[in-house]
């Protein structure tokens, strides 16, 4: 019972750091997006920004297409 306890509490343990690690990749990417976006796009950082936030990955390529 308590090898258990242990596996699960290391499960959890690995997970919450995956989650706040995938956080912070999020953030940095929208974060760097707008910068990016303010400096380097005729179209308004902050609607970049938005499509980063809500499709992360597929927003970004899609600033590096369209964006710059």
């Amino acid at each position: 019972l308590h090898v258990v306890l242990i596996q699960m509490g290391i499960a959890a343990g690995v997970s919450l750091v995956v989650g706040l690690l995938t956080l912070l990749a999020h953030v940095l990417m929208i974060a760097w997006t707008y910068r990016d976006a303010t400096r380097r796009s005729s179209h308004p950082a902050f609607l970049w920004a938005l499509v980063v936030f809500f499709a992360p990955l597929f927003g970004v390529v899609l600033y590096l297409i369209f964006g710059r």
